[in-house]
């Protein structure tokens, strides 16, 4: 397996699914705004940040990377969609369903949408940290960059 700062790829996904696992850890902290993607931080160090995301239908983030932070992500109620980029810029759709975990490479361009009823709850966990985010648009032959951002939140939106 792939190393990470500080975590592997197999230790990032276990980190992850076991987070999920504890309900109680989450649970609580969950809640939906109308207007914006609701998150909150379940846990940082100088290893890892993971979040809890909440998604009502139509909710979406752009098209981004995580600045070099490994990804990975559970699905803890609902179903969520994902799009993800190569680097010629095609796009691929995929669901990422209730109970599903899925990974993101350090240099991964993706983004996460719910077109679905009910609302979905997503853990993330990124690794190093996240610290900054590059917004694209496919172009023909590839990805442009739009915007690069500092951040400590995930899945910010332009």
């Amino acid at each position: 397996m792939p190393t990470l700062a500080g975590l592997s790829l197999s230790e990032l996904i276990d980190l992850v699914r076991n987070t999920a696992a504890d309900s109680e850890q989450w649970r609580q902290h969950v809640r939906f705004d109308p207007v914006s993607r609701y998150f909150h931080l379940l846990r940082s160090d100088d290893v890892v940040d993971i979040w809890l995301l909440t998604w009502l239908p139509g909710q979406a983030t752009d098209l981004h990377d995580h600045g070099g932070s490994a990804a990975a992500i559970q699905v803890v109620q609902g179903n969520l969609h994902e799009r993800h980029a190569d680097h010629s810029g095609r796009l691929d759709d995929h669901s990422l369903a209730l109970g599903s975990t899925h990974w993101l490479a350090p240099d991964a361009v993706h983004d996460v949408y719910n077109v679905d009823a009910p609302p979905a709850v997503s853990i993330h966990a990124y690794s190093p940290p996240l610290r900054s985010m590059t917004f694209y648009q496919p172009v023909a032959g590839g990805l442009e960059p739009l915007r690069t951002v500092p951040t400590r939140e995930p899945e910010v939106s332009l």
